[in-house]
């Protein structure tokens, strides 16, 4: 638990983050509206973490996004995901500020749709067949995917992608990276930089990957699997 000091500190940068409210910025990306209340994910996820997450964090990514990319109109036309496999391309001069900030509105805004409370139920169906085909199990897929999100140092994500032949694997990355820019696609993700998990969880990172497979979405996920299965 936090001492008072502790929990003093945390609030107040909490609350002078919220009190910035940049303007967005003119541009080709737009922060997409999370797609539940921000209270649906209680006890699991707690609203404010997810307020100050989506409208604070991830809106900053897309505002920094657009102004970089406002000298170069052209470079966001062919959309994100293609402006992220192609980070050579881009200007030396904005290229990190490009992969960070485009790799976090990418790693969010998938991360928004992968998160909906599920009542302990498994996935079904294909999903589920591929589960056990790539992990032996549900269970030996939870114990890896456990171990991508904790073993990632510092702040980044783990990663679910589909590779050929449907089938999946498990992956982390630091900061705001993504299996996109190495040319893979991402089937879903967790975050675990500690803004997502920091108010209800503290530094037990471990506690917030557990209650994290309570909140996964596994609809939206096997109608991703189904999508890009098929090209």
């Amino acid at each position: 638990m936090l001492t008072r000091r502790e929990a003093i500190g945390v609030f107040a940068s909490v609350g002078a983050l919220a009190a910035q409210s940049p303007a967005p910025a003119p541009g080709a990306f737009t922060l997409p509206a999370l797609p539940y209340a921000v209270d649906s994910l209680e006890p699991f996820i707690d609203a404010q973490t997810m307020q100050i997450h989506h409208d604070r964090h991830h809106a900053a990514y897309v505002n920094n996004l657009n102004n970089a990319l406002a000298p170069y109109p052209e470079l966001a036309k062919p959309g994100l995901h293609a402006l992220l496999k192609n980070l050579s391309s881009v200007p030396e001069a904005i290229r990190t500020t490009v992969r960070n900030n485009g790799g976090g509105h990418a790693n969010h805004s998938l991360f928004w749709e992968t998160l909906k409370k599920n009542n302990g139920v498994a996935p079904t169906g294909a999903l589920a067949k591929a589960i056990d085909s790539s992990f032996g199990s549900f269970q030996g897929f939870q114990d890896q995917f456990t171990k991508a999100a904790m073993g990632v140092f510092g702040s980044g994500w783990a990663w679910v992608t589909l590779g050929d032949g449907g089938k999946l694997s498990i992956s982390g990355s630091s900061n705001q990276d993504n299996p996109w820019m190495v040319g893979q696609t991402p089937l879903f993700v967790i975050d675990v930089w500690e803004h997502a998990y920091y108010l209800k969880y503290q530094n037990r990172r471990a506690d917030y990957v557990t209650a994290f497979y309570s909140v996964i979405n596994w609809d939206y996920v096997a109608g991703r699997l189904a999508k890009l299965s098929k090209g």
